[in-house]
């Protein structure tokens, strides 16, 4: 019996990023959740309102260290994102990488700022 002539065959194109992306999606997803419960904690147990008890928050080595693993899950997540929607929406190759190599550099240059701001504090 040759079952090779039996239906369409199906031709699979794509860069294959399905299971990691959505599992990187989550994860990060998970990221940001704790790490806005903490701040919305901080903010409702915090002693001194302001901007003295947020500096004193983000002067403690721990907060510093969870605001950046939260900052950084952000850009993957952002990345992720922003790349499939390039990849769905924008059509010619040349434009699409273009997009890409700008939110790249965009996103690199918001991570490099925001490492430096909260390790000045």
């Amino acid at each position: 019996m040759n079952t090779e002539n039996i239906g369409r065959r199906r031709i699979v194109v794509g860069a294959h990023y399905g299971l990691r992306d959505w599992l990187s999606q989550r994860v990060t997803a998970v990221i940001l959740a704790s790490y806005s419960l903490v701040l919305i904690t901080a903010a409702f147990f915090t002693a001194e309102p302001g901007y003295y008890g947020w500096a004193g928050l983000f002067a403690q080595t721990w907060m510093k260290v969870f605001s950046i693993l939260g900052f950084l899950a952000f850009v993957f997540h952002a990345w992720v994102g922003v790349r499939d929607i390039w990849m769905d929406y924008v059509k010619p190759v040349g434009i699409r990488l273009i997009l890409q190599v700008f939110t790249i550099v965009w996103l690199l240059g918001c991570s490099i700022w925001a490492i430096d701001v909260l390790w000045r504090v």
